[in-house]
């Protein structure tokens, strides 16, 4: 389909509000703790603004995706968790409902497809998730993981057009705007969009003025090109994709180089692990640091599940 797609209809309310994000910290505060807010005065040079990281990577699993699958599986019926969950995923939403099952006792499967990240597959497998390998890439591992939920009546957790998972990762947001409420700028990276929607549906509930720029990569921007024709083109995440259009300030597409000298600078400046979709935020802000001179921003650093192959690669280079 081409970018000149008719805008699809956005609905009267977004599928997610702030009062669900309020009540999904209520889910998870038990089982996970508020990660560090930090500046980094070699990141504030950088980008010519007073810049602060979110650091999610510290989360149980390295990655924010595990503040939604926990609020999601709290709230799951008996029948539910009797019945168990399976969900597709490359690795860091896998790890989220596989850490989440395990917490409250309920089985799960994963499927992923062939030459996922072997120290994410890993991970899931030790919290103690079947492991489903199919497909050469995500479709296809989704397209079976459909199947097995209908022919063995699982429950299917989609990885994006869940209510309960967006509101889960938006806690991260809430908690940055608690302890800073004078933010003027939030950089996110974006692969299917709950992380995103998650922070517009907090900064715009809480402070409007708040600018929420997402970044993606250049080499896979699927949910860029579909918030730009305002209409879902290839991929499938159908909620993230409303509430990002109706708030999101702007979406920023950035070169595997960039992405690449930002994980580095990330990892030089914080002293973290951090992935290369987890620096994107770094990446978007130099992008557009033009914009962002002089204000307060937030980066989101959302994973940092970088595997050692990973790492000396780009150390190496």
């Amino acid at each position: 389909m081409s970018a000149t797609t008719a805008a699809d209809p956005l609905p009267a309310a977004d599928p997610v509000g702030l009062a669900d994000v309020l009540a999904a910290r209520r889910q998870i505060r038990p089982h996970l703790a508020p990660t560090a807010f930090r500046a980094y005065p070699a990141l504030t040079e950088t980008v010519g603004a007073d810049v602060w990281v979110k650091h999610e990577n510290h989360n149980p699993t390295g990655a924010f995706k595990v503040r939604g699958g926990v609020n999601l599986v709290a709230q799951l019926s008996a029948a539910e968790r009797d019945r168990g969950l399976i969900t597709a995923s490359t690795g860091n939403h896998g790890q989220s409902i596989a850490y989440a099952a395990r917490l409250f006792g309920v089985c799960a499967t994963i499927c992923v497809p062939e030459g996922a990240n072997p120290a994410k597959v890993a991970a899931i497998r030790a919290l103690g998730a079947a492991i489903v390998v199919y497909g050469r890439d995500f479709d296809e591992a989704r397209e079976r993981c459909e199947e097995l939920a209908r022919r063995d009546g699982l429950r299917y957790v989609h990885s994006g057009n869940e209510p309960d998972l967006i509101a889960g990762v938006g806690t991260a947001t809430l908690e940055m705007l608690e302890e800073d409420p004078g933010l003027d700028a939030i950089v996110v990276p974006v692969g299917g969009g709950s992380g995103a929607a998650g922070a517009c549906v907090v900064a715009k509930a809480v402070r409007p003025g708040i600018a929420v720029i997402g970044v993606q990569s250049a080499a896979a921007p699927a949910a860029q090109r579909s918030w730009r024709a305002g209409a879902l083109l290839e991929d499938r995440m159908q909620l993230p994709q409303q509430i990002m259009r109706r708030h999101l300030d702007d979406f920023v597409l950035v070169s595997e180089d960039d992405l690449r000298a930002a994980t580095t600078r990330m990892i030089a400046a914080t002293s973290n692990l951090i992935e290369p979709a987890g620096a994107a935020a770094l990446a978007g802000a130099i992008a557009v640091r033009d914009r962002l001179a002089g204000m307060r921003v937030a980066l989101i650093a959302s994973g940092g599940n970088i595997s050692l192959d990973q790492l000396r690669a780009l150390l190496g280079g």
